[in-house]
């Protein structure tokens, strides 16, 4: 079986069915499955598998439907993998999860904190959140009617505070080198907003051979020497 044509989390797959470690490169894991093939080789086929049923033969002889007329449309489906890829995912305990699902639930009704004013001046309603200090302002006071102030009564759980949705360990990267020694499993990258597309490029093959996540990856046309 071809590894080197799987991606990592193909490949995470197959070791935990079989009971393998899953950290390390990806040149590792396909080494590790290589071995375990090896080790335990598969039994020689003796006879051949039974033959299926022709689906679309039997189609042809019965009435045509409108979902019949979707495989009979010109096109090469093979290749359907290439339009998705499937994203690392942590691995998690149940607390973690039962966290993140506590703060999921909490931020669908938390209100949205806007700044004072922000209905009278467009400007303001574009703008962030700021703690209003006027001294006769109604919102410092909380006076009915008035937007809501954000407090300490507002936080999360702290067991998932400062986690990204999917439940990764955010790592600000800007340079290749940084890579090394984020745990694939743990945590994700994300690349600083400065990074240029040419070292951008390097950092998403890097932590592609590393199997890491790319939170804000994003898609870079590599011309001349960048290919």
């Amino acid at each position: 079986m071809a590894y080197d044509d799987l991606t990592v989390a193909e490949l995470k797959d197959l070791l935990r069915e079989r009971a393998l470690p899953v950290s390390g490169r990806k040149s590792e894991l396909v080494e590790r499955l290589t071995e375990a093939d090896d080790s335990n080789p598969p039994e020689a086929e003796h006879e051949a598998p039974p033959e299926e049923p022709d689906v679309i033969e039997e189609r042809e002889e019965g009435p045509v439907d409108d979902d019949d007329e979707y495989y009979e449309e010109e096109g090469d489906f093979e290749d359907w993998n290439d339009f998705h890829t499937s994203r690392q995912k942590p691995v998690l305990d149940d607390a973690t999860r039962a966290a993140l699902d506590m703060r999921k639930a909490q931020g669908k009704k938390q209100p949205t904190f806007r700044r004072q004013e922000w209905f009278r001046y467009r400007r303001l309603s574009k703008t962030g959140y700021r703690k209003p200090k006027g001294k006769d302002s109604k919102m410092r006071m909380n006076r009915k009617y008035r937007s809501p102030m954000a407090r300490v009564g507002y936080g999360k759980v702290a067991a998932a505070r400062g986690l990204h949705p999917s439940g990764f360990e955010e790592a600000m990267v800007h340079t290749v080198n940084e890579l090394d020694g984020l745990d694939p499993e743990r945590q994700a990258v994300r690349i600083g907003a400065g990074v240029g597309n040419r070292k951008r490029s390097r950092i998403h093959d890097r932590a592609d051979d590393l199997g890491l996540r790319v939170l804000n990856r994003r898609p870079i046309v590599r011309k001349g020497d960048m290919q």
